[in-house]
This record gives C-alpha cells, structure tokens and sequence, in this order.
C-alpha cells in the first residue's frame, strides 16, 4: 500500500506515460479481462499509457492510479463499500490522506489508489466496478455484527 502512495505522489509530474510499479501478481490471465475493460474517462480524467503490466492511469497528473494483482485483502475492520455488486475495502493514509481502495473477495485483488480531494471516490468506483467484476468474486464483504456470528 506505502508504494501505491509513492506512485500517485511521484506520478505528479506532466508526462505522457505513468511510471507504476506491477503489482507482485500482475501476470495473472485474470488481470487480462479487466484491463481491455477498463474505462477512457473517469470523470474528466483521460486514462493515460503506463510503464507495468496490468496498471492504469487517469489524469496528467495522475488522480487516479489502478494496479491488478495486488495482494488479496484478508478480513479487516477498514470500512467496504459496495458499488454494482463489487466489494471495495477503503484505507485512507493518515498523514497524505490518499485513499487505497483494494477490491475484497476477487482473486486476483485490484487496487486503486486516489486523493478524494481531487476526484470523488464515488465517481471512480462507479466507474472502475464493472471491469473490476470480470474478476469473479468469491466472497463478500459483511458487516462486523454478521462476522461476529459467523
């Protein structure tokens, strides 16, 4: 997650391509599908070209920032939203305030990683959702008072 910080705050500059790193299982042929699924515009941000297998960028500077195969989330207390049908674990860094939006229940894991003062987080989980369910989920997200009874 501190590295998904590093790539939106070093992807400040104005340039044509995005320098993310891959993510450790950026291979994986299910990154494949949601990649060629994967919105132009979020917002009014263009997506931009990268410089790593399964990673996407929108906006110059980047505001928002997509690596596929990233670690899947174990079960947490952080706060899940769901927006059509996919299930998305939120962190918010303390210090930058950059939100890590992780995709929970799908193998592999995206990510996506966003300054909610610059673009609505809302706007771009409804508008990364449905490329992000080419991956099948296979768990979902519950409520703490659910868990607790599991």
């Amino acid at each position: 997650m501190a590295a998904s910080v590093v790539a939106l705050a070093s992807l400040t500059a104005c340039s044509s391509v995005a320098a993310v790193d891959a993510a450790p299982d950026a291979a994986n042929p299910a990154c494949a599908e949601m990649m060629v699924a994967l919105p132009d515009l979020i917002g009014d941000a263009q997506r931009r070209s990268t410089t790593s297998q399964a990673t996407s960028a929108w906006g110059d500077p980047s505001q928002v920032v997509l690596r596929c195969g990233v670690q899947v989330p174990t079960p947490t207390s952080d706060p899940c939203v769901s927006v059509n049908d996919v299930d998305w674990v939120a962190h918010e860094d303390e210090k930058t305030k950059i939100w890590t939006l992780t995709t929970y229940g799908r193998t592999p894991a995206t990510e996506v990683v966003l300054d909610p003062n610059v673009i609505p987080s809302s706007t771009v989980l409804a508008s990364l959702s449905d490329a992000a369910a080419k991956i099948p989920a296979q768990k979902a997200c519950v409520s703490v008072d659910k868990a607790e009874k599991l």
